[in-house]
């Protein structure tokens, strides 16, 4: 999610040994305005065009902070400033500033004006917690265990049984000769892969003809949380009276909703040791201590809204760009066909052996990192890449779509859509911290792995049944709402032939046939130009995702 205020020293916060962003005791209260923790502020480049009282706000749409503020940065460079209603920030792309901004001993994360907008839906969530409350460190701990590799291979089977609901929904939108709804799809998608392997809860989200009240009322949250924004503070409670009762409105739903999955949890008397047994049941290994029930909503209701808003923007863009570029995905495909052969349901160590479809995920989340920007604030007087003096508990907000487009980094055909620039030489060949899109240091995503074998396990099944056809007449457009998802992008679909059998199944068929006792030979056939297995199963042909005799 975009960051943009406040990291420690909220009334009553203590600073404790060991957490993250800590050096000094506590930091100023409220937010700091760049113009007392960077002293030589005039140096920053701004726009043109200030206005008095409301700052940098000429030709731009406070719908699309974001997008604004990408353009901004190509006119003023890779360190610039803005004004807004008499706050000030400072932007920052350019690559040598990013990886000097992940130094970890002299700076942390800093929770920037929109993440803080949400703290009324999540509090001290592992997202938006301040670096100070101790609930991070805690729930981090205690949490770690549930994205170990033990742990996905449980999740696995639940993620193919989710995606089995999505292409049974998108045969029969093939079948009525109708578009695909691709954004909303994938909402559906990885809102019930997280609230089904997560918390043991379905919501039916596919048999639905209108998206469920809780992505009604998450997309209302974050579209509050990032209004907020535009509004200066004084008049907020004027102008906004009406957001803010349904904003509360929405709070209280999904407050509810938790609080009934977690009702439903202490009468079953147990889980399969999923995140919702993890909070309720776990004690911090060192410490002995156990999240509050307090803590625990708003760790569920994080772990449900950020554990599928940024995805389902992940696979939206990915397939928008392999609709548009199909010799691309008519590689992947044929990786997929390779890889997995005729096997109706891939297994977990599968996914993580389709390295180009993997690099057609890096590139699309390099072009559109659906979480687009994070804030770092420095723990002591330094100077930024040698250059800009900063005071401590000054910030600077990445903006990740112009990082990831430094022509310095990725070339000057940077907007060019081109998956090789993740093969490992090229990723050897490149300097650290140039390609962010889960965030930096202690407080990185940690469903990152999570959210990467998802996507890839549903790219590769949608490659193996679908030819993706785009409306020659779309041109992308994105919504912003702290995350970035593409607007209105509706695909159209034919249906794939079933993958021929891997020639390692063709060939132990044919020799079971001449001899009961033949094997498939160990000296390399069967194998893929990177060296991996490919599976066999026989040569049946066999639907991809529900098996034998469609």
């Amino acid at each position: 999610m975009a960051e943009t205020t406040e990291t420690t020293g909220e009334p009553g916060g203590r600073e404790r040994p060991g957490r993250p962003g800590q050096a000094g005791g506590r930091l100023p209260k409220g937010f700091r305005d760049a113009e007392h923790g960077w002293p030589e502020l005039r140096r920053i480049p701004r726009p043109a065009h200030r206005l008095p009282l409301l700052g940098d706000v000429v030709g731009v749409d406070r719908r699309t902070p974001l997008q604004d503020s990408m353009r901004l940065g190509r006119e003023l460079g890779p360190v610039f400033r803005r004004r807004a209603f008499g706050k000030e920030f400072v932007f920052v792309w350019g690559a040598r500033y990013a990886a000097d901004l992940a130094d970890e001993s002299r700076f942390a994360k800093h929770v920037g004006l929109g993440v803080a907008n949400l703290r009324p839906v999540v509090g001290d969530g592992l997202f938006t917690a301040y670096n100070h409350e101790p609930n991070w460190q805690l729930a981090h701990d205690v949490l770690a265990p549930g994205f170990s590799r033990e742990a996905m291979e449980t999740y696995h089977g639940m993620m193919l049984d989710v995606a089995a609901r999505l292409t049974g929904h998108w045969d029969a939108e093939l079948a009525a000769g109708r578009t695909v709804d691709v954004p909303g799809d994938m909402t559906k998608l990885t809102l019930e892969t997280i609230s089904r392997t997560g918390f043991g809860h379905d919501f039916g989200s596919f048999e639905r003809d209108r998206p469920h009240p809780f992505v009604t009322a998450m997309i209302g949250t974050l579209t509050h949380a990032q209004r907020r924004n535009s509004v200066p503070g004084p008049l907020a409670p004027l102008l906004l009276r009406g957001a803010n009762r349904r904003n509360e409105a929405h709070i209280a739903f999904l407050n509810r909703t938790v609080d009934g999955l977690v009702a439903a949890r202490h009468r079953d008397g147990g889980g399969s040791g999923d995140l919702l047994d993890r909070m309720l049941r776990t004690s911090h290994p060192g410490t002995g201590e156990r999240l509050s029930a307090e803590n625990v909503r708003k760790q569920v209701i994080t772990f449900l809204v950020a554990g599928h808003e940024t995805t389902s923007g992940a696979l939206s863009f990915a397939l928008y760009y392999l609709a548009r570029h199909p010799e691309i995905a008519a590689r992947a495909r044929a990786e997929v066909d390779r890889v997995w052969g005729d096997t109706p349901a891939p297994g977990y160590d599968q996914v993580a052996k389709l390295r180009y479809l993997r690099r057609v995920l890096d590139e699309s989340l390099r072009l559109w990192p659906t979480a687009p920007a994070y804030a770092r604030e420095a723990l002591q007087d330094t100077v930024l890449a040698g250059e800009h003096p900063m005071r401590r508990g000054a910030w600077a907000l990445v903006l990740l779509p112009l990082l990831h487009r430094d022509p310095e980094v990725w070339g000057e055909d940077a907007e060019r859509f081109d998956p090789d620039r993740f093969d490992a030489k090229a990723v050897r060949g490149r300097a650290p911290h140039t390609f962010k899109p889960f965030g930096t240091g202690a407080r990185a995503c940690i469903g990152r792995q999570f959210a990467l074998h998802e996507a890839t396990l549903v790219l590769g099944l949608l490659l193996r049944r679908y030819e993706l056809r785009p409306d020659p007449g779309y041109r992308l457009r994105v919504t912003e709402r702290l995350t970035v998802m593409p607007e209105g992008l509706r695909l159209g679909l034919d249906r794939c032939p079933a993958p021929a059998p891997s020639a390692a199944s063709a060939s132990a068929s044919a020799s079971a046939s001449a001899s009961a006792s033949a094997v498939v030979p160990e000296d390399g056939a069967g194998r893929g130009a990177d060296g991996d297995s490919e599976p066999g199963s026989g040569s049946a042909a066999r639907c991809p995702v529900h098996g034998a005799g469609e």
